[in-house]
């Protein structure tokens, strides 16, 4: 016991005791493997794409297969149970005051300020981010705040008009583009990613959620398209019918097709530049698809200085079976300590 204490201590993750750490969040201690002495800050909190279950697995997954030492925090409720629908709950973020990579699956967050300041801080610091599905959306702050301009919907004079969203990450929400939980997407790797070392091995890319509408910043570069399908499943046909951008414009929805996984380097207020990917996939289903989690885990050694492998072990660690996204759905009653590993 004292050895796990010390060695949390040593990596900068245990800001409180140890029995705190693990009723509150929950940290996978690295195995052996190339990213032993990273810290990756995993941030779940999303009402709908069941983030308290996906990335906890891809924690697992990261530190047991890869070595990186995985923290997982979590919206929690009065009683200490997982609650994404606590917008307003962050448990465990000073974490991210020594992480080397932070991965979000966050949406209408409205944290205090202090919690904010944290994140961003982290931000600041110039160290990357990868953002999956709503976190285009992530925040929702109050106009009182002094984080008010990360709000999706901030406007043009807060100076971040599209809040974090658009101005880090590349793009803000913006519509459902195909029929949601009716037509899934299969991801396209765009022609001039094919050689992007984030795609290395990444193959059948596939998931359940429906591709969104997204007109990413200039400067990005779109490694993945989302191509809409006429139902649920990887054999279906592509989808072809038209339908208005929102900007009321008509096109077929497969021509083009929207991006739905880009990266951006995002030149920050203190001079320092983030390395992000943002991808509209991510949720707990999405990540059954075995592409979609080497894609992730090829990030996670890109930026954090590691060389990619030619195929990375994405194999899960232990059991995985996500709930199907949708409000209201969230398994009640759990811990962060439920889910250590057996």
């Amino acid at each position: 016991m004292m050895k796990h204490i010390a060695a949390c201590i040593a990596l900068g993750v245990l800001s409180l005791t140890a029995s705190a750490r693990a009723n509150n969040w929950i940290t996978f201690e690295g195995k052996d493997g190339p990213g032993k002495g990273k810290h990756i800050v995993f941030i779940s909190g999303d009402e709908e794409y069941r983030s308290e279950e996906g990335l906890p697995m891809m924690a697992k997954l990261l530190s047991q297969r890869h070595g990186f030492t995985c923290t997982v925090l979590f919206s929690l409720g009065s009683d200490g149970t997982i609650d994404p629908n606590k917008g307003d709950s962050v448990e465990g973020i000073e974490a991210l005051d020594t992480a080397d990579l932070c991965i979000t699956l966050l949406r209408f967050r409205h944290w205090p300020d202090d919690k904010m300041k944290h994140f961003d801080d982290y931000l600041k610091s110039g160290k990357p981010i990868i953002a999956l599905r709503t976190s285009t959306h992530a925040f929702n702050n109050d106009k009182n705040s002094a984080y008010a301009k990360y709000a999706y919907n901030a406007a043009k004079d807060t100076g971040w008009q599209g809040g974090f969203g658009r101005q880090v990450l590349g793009e803000t929400w913006v519509n459902h583009w195909g029929s949601h939980k009716h037509e899934a997407t299969k991801g396209i790797i765009a022609d001039a990613a094919k050689n992007d070392p984030l795609l290395r091995g990444v193959a059948d890319l596939f998931v359940t959620t429906d591709v969104y509408e997204a007109h990413p910043i200039e400067g990005v570069k779109v490694l993945v398209n989302g191509q809409v399908l006429k139902g649920m499943e990887p054999t279906d046909a592509p989808a072809d019918y038209k339908k208005k951008t929102a900007k009321g414009v008509e096109q077929g929805v497969n021509e083009p097709m929207q991006p739905i996984a880009w990266t951006n380097e995002y030149k920050n207020e203190s001079g320092k530049s983030n390395k992000v990917l943002a991808m509209t996939m991510g949720a707990a289903t999405d990540l059954v698809n075995e592409g979609l989690r080497r894609f992730i885990v090829n990030a996670a050694y890109a930026f954090t200085g590691l060389d990619v492998p030619d195929k990375a072990d994405v194999t899960i660690v232990g059991d995985y079976h996500p709930t199907f996204y949708g409000f209201k759905g969230f398994k009640t009653g759990v811990k962060p300590g439920d889910l250590e590993l057996k």
